[in-house]
C-alpha cells in the first residue's frame, strides 16, 4: 500500500504494512500515516479472491498481533482515523477528495484488521489491543481505556451526521460495514452473549444517545435505496459495481450473522446472492437486523429493539408516552413502498416480519392500506417459488401471512381485490381472480410441495393455520381455488388409506413372525389424521360462516362427496363431519329432484337457490381449538409459537 495501487499478491511485501505491523512504534503524528493511507485497491469480486486476501495478509496480521502490545500501532491508526473524522463533515462540504479518500482508507485497514482480531482472539484480548501502550507490554493509561467506545461512537456519528454525497458514499458504506464486523463476535460463541463488549458500549455507554438516530438513518438508507455514484465521482478509482473491498468483507460476515439469527432447516439451500443496486441500503438493513436481534443485557433491555418497536408515522401527531424510550417518527408510506419492492431478499422479508410482529403502529398502518396486494403478492411469489428459496425465507413469508390473517378486516378485504393475469402462476391461466383465492392456491401448493419434498411438519401446520385464520371470511372463492381445497383433502385421504393398509399388513405379518420388528405406523396415522382434521375444520368453518358466499366450494364438495364417506363414522372426525355431511346431503337431495345430466351452470344455480332455503340453525357453530391454538397473537403463547415456527435463533 502507499501512493501506488496495490495488488493482493504484493501485500505481504508491502513496506508500509511491514512498518505498521513491525516492532517500531509509530506516533500518530508521524508523516508515515499519510503515506500508508494513500493507496487504491482493486476489490475482490468473489469469495475466492476474498480468501486470497486473507491468506496474503495473514503474516502481516500475525506480526501486528505479536508486536502491538509493545508498539501500540493499532491504537495509533485508530487515533489517526478519529482525528480525521472530526473534519470529515467540513471536508465533504469543501469537496476535499483527498482527505476523504485517506480517511476511507484508514477505516478500510481498521476493518480488515478488526475482522482478523475478532476471528483469532477472545473479546478480552481484543479489548487489550485497543488499550495497549507502547514500550510497556500489557499496560495502559486511563486516557486510552475508551478508545474502542470512541471508535464506535465515531462510526455512529459518521453514519448519522455525514451528508450522503457522491464523495462520501463509500465511506458511509464502510462505516456501516465496520459496525457489522464489530458485532460479529457472536459468531464465535456458542452461548448467547449478554455481557459482551457490544452490550457494554452499544447499550449502556456513550453510544446510547445515538440509538434512535441510528435506527432512523438505517431505515431511511433502506427506504431510499441510493445507488453508488457513477465512475469518476468516486474519491478513488471505481472498485466494483457492488461496492468496495470492505463491503465484500463485511457482507460475508453479515451472511454468517444472518444464519445465526434465522436458522434454516435440514437441507436448506443457500440464499442466492442477488445483484445489489444499493450496497448502502443492503448493509444498512443487515446492521439494523443485527442490532434489533441483540439480546437484552443483564441489566438493560436492547434499546435498538425498543426503537424499532415504538417508532411512529410522521403524520401521527399524538405525543409519545414518557415511558417509551428512543422513539422517533418516519414516513410510513415510503417505508411501505420500499418493503413492497424489496421482498426478493430474505433480509427485507425478515424486516417486514419484525415490524409487523413488534411495532403495532406499523401493523395497524399496513392493515389499513387499500393496496395490500402490493405487499401480499411479493410474499405469495416467495412461497410459489419455494423450490428456489431457502427455508428461513419461506418460513418468514408464512409467518407474515399468519400475522396478516389474524386480522378479520384483512381476511375480508383480500376477497374484494380482483387481480388480472398473474403471469408467475404457471399451473393454470388466471385471467381474473381475487387476491384471497390466489392466496389459498399458493398456500395449498406449498402444502403439497412440502408433502412430497421436504415433509416438514411445522411448514404444513403454518400453511393450514393461515387457511384456518381466513376460512370464516372466505368469499366468492374462485372455482379453481375451491377445487384445490378438495383436491388437497383427496390427497390426504389417499395417504391415510395407504398408511392404514400398510399398518394392517404389518400387523398380520407380525402375527406370523415374532422376530420381525413392527413399524410405528400408529405415529404416521396420528400425523395424517391431525392434518385431515385441520382440513375438515377449514371446510367446516367456511360452510358455517359463509356458505351463501361460496357456491363453488359447495359444488366441489358435491362433485367429490364420496371422499367424505369414510370419515362420517370415524371416531376422530364424527363431530366435525356433522355440518359437512348435512350440506352434502341437503344439496345432493335438491340435485336429485332437479333431474339428471345437469349443466355446470344449472348445478350452481340450484346451489345458490338452496343456500337461501337451508335453515341456518341446522348448522352447528363451534369454536375449535385449532383456530385459537395457531393464531399468532400478541400473547406470550403467541410469541412462543411465532418464535418456534419461524425458527428465529435469537429474539
Amino acid at each position: 500500500m502507499g501512493s501506488n495501487s496495490s495488488r493482493i499478491g504484493d501485500l505481504p511485501k508491502n513496506e508500509y504494512l511491514k512498518k505498521l505491523s513491525g516492532t517500531e512504534s509509530v506516533s500518530e503524528n508521524d508523516p508515515f500515516w499519510n503515506q500508508l493511507l494513500s493507496f487504491s485497491f482493486p476489490a475482490p469480486t468473489s469469495s475466492t479472491e476474498l480468501k486470497l486476501l486473507e491468506e496474503a495478509t495473514i503474516s502481516v496480521c500475525r506480526s501486528l498481533v505479536e508486536n502491538n502490545p509493545r508498539t501500540g500501532n493499532f491504537g495509533a491508526l485508530i487515533k489517526v482515523f478519529l482525528s480525521r473524522t472530526k473534519e470529515l463533515k467540513l471536508s465533504a462540504e469543501c469537496q476535499n477528495h483527498i482527505f476523504i479518500w485517506q480517511t476511507h482508507n484508514a477505516l478500510f485497514i481498521i476493518c480488515c484488521l478488526l475482522k482478523v482480531f475478532i476471528c483469532e482472539m477472545s473479546e478480552e484480548e481484543l479489548q487489550l489491543h485497543f488499550t495497549y501502550e507502547d514500550k510497556s507490554p500489557g499496560t495502559y493509561s486511563s486516557d486510552s481505556e475508551d478508545l474502542l467506545e470512541e471508535l464506535l461512537c465515531c462510526l455512529m456519528q459518521l453514519i448519522t451526521d455525514i451528508p450522503l454525497l457522491d464523495i462520501t458514499y463509500e465511506i458511509s458504506v464502510e462505516a456501516v460495514s465496520t459496525m457489522i464486523v464489530f458485532l460479529s463476535c457472536q459468531l464465535f460463541h456458542k452461548e448467547v452473549l449478554r455481557q459482551s463488549i457490544s452490550h457494554k458500549y452499544l447499550m449502556q455507554g456513550r453510544c446510547l444517545p445515538y440509538t434512535s438516530k441510528l435506527v432512523k438513518t438505517l431505515l431511511y438508507n433502506f427506504i431510499r435505496q441510493e445507488k453508488p455514484p457513477p465512475p469518476g465521482a468516486h474519491v478513488f478509482p471505481q472498485q466494483s459495481e457492488a461496492g468496495g473491498l470492505l463491503y465484500g468483507l463485511a457482507s460475508g460476515v453479515a451472511t454468517g450473522l444472518w444464519t445465526v439469527f434465522t436458522l434454516g432447516g435440514v437441507g436448506s439451500k443457500a440464499a442466492a446472492t442477488p445483484e445489489l443496486s444499493s450496497p448502502l441500503a443492503n448493509q444498512s438493513l443487515l446492521l439494523l437486523l443485527v442490532l434489533a436481534n441483540l439480546t437484552d443485557a443483564a441489566d438493560a433491555p436492547n434499546p435498538y429493539k425498543q426503537a424499532i418497536m415504538s417508532f411512529k408515522n410522521t403524520q401521527d401527531s399524538s405525543p409519545f408516552p414518557s415511558s417509551v424510550p428512543h422513539a422517533f417518527q418516519i414516513n410510513f408510506n415510503s417505508l411501505y413502498t420500499a418493503l413492497c419492492e424489496q421482498q426478493t431478499s430474505d433480509q427485507a422479508t425478515l424486516l417486514l416480519y419484525t415490524l409487523l410482529h413488534q411495532n403495532s403502529n406499523v401493523r395497524t398502518y399496513m392493515l389499513a392500506r387499500t393496496d395490500m396486494e402490493n405487499l401480499v403478492l411479493p410474499i405469495l411469489e416467495i412461497l410459489y417459488h419455494v423450490e428456489e428459496r431457502n427455508s428461513h425465507h419461506v418460513y418468514m413469508a408464512l409467518i407474515i401471512l399468519l400475522i396478516l390473517t389474524e386480522d378479520d378486516g384483512f381476511n375480508r378485504s383480500i376477497h374484494e381485490v380482483i387481480l388480472k393475469n398473474i403471469t408467475w402462476y404457471s399451473e393454470r391461466v388466471l385471467t381474473e381472480i381475487s387476491l384471497g383465492s390466489l392466496l389459498i392456491l399458493v398456500v395449498i401448493r406449498t402444502i403439497q410441495y412440502n408433502m412430497t419434498r421436504t415433509r416438514d411438519k411445522y411448514l404444513h401446520t403454518n400453511c393450514l393455520a393461515a387457511l384456518a385464520n381466513m376460512s370464516a371470511q372466505f368469499r366468492s372463492l374462485h372455482q379453481y381455488a375451491a377445487q384445490r381445497i378438495i383436491s388437497l383433502f383427496s390427497l390426504l385421504s389417499k395417504k391415510h388409506n395407504k398408511v392404514l393398509e400398510q399398518a394392517t399388513q404389518s400387523l398380520r405379518g407380525s402375527l406370523s413372525s415374532n422376530d420381525a420388528p413392527l413399524p410405528d405406523y400408529a405415529q404416521d396415522l396420528n400425523v395424517i389424521e391431525e392434518v385431515i382434521r385441520m382440513m375438515l375444520e377449514i371446510i367446516n368453518s367456511c360452510l358455517t360462516n359463509s356458505l351463501h358466499h361460496n357456491p363453488n366450494l359447495v359444488y366441489a364438495l358435491l362433485y367429490k362427496r364420496d371422499l367424505f364417506e369414510q370419515f362420517r363414522t370415524h371416531p376422530s372426525f364424527q363431530d366435525i363431519m356433522q355440518n359437512i355431511d348435512l350440506v352434502i346431503t341437503f344439496f345432493s337431495s335438491r340435485l336429485l329432484q332437479a333431474g339428471a345430466e345437469l349443466s355446470v351452470e344449472r348445478v350452481l344455480e340450484i346451489i345458490k337457490q338452496g343456500v337461501v332455503a337451508l335453515p341456518k340453525d341446522r348448522l352447528k357453530f363451534s369454536t375449535s381449538e385449532f383456530f385459537t391454538g395457531f393464531w399468532p397473537g400478541t400473547s406470550e403463547d403467541g410469541r412462543k409459537y411465532l418464535r418456534h415456527c419461524s425458527l428465529i435463533g435469537r429474539n
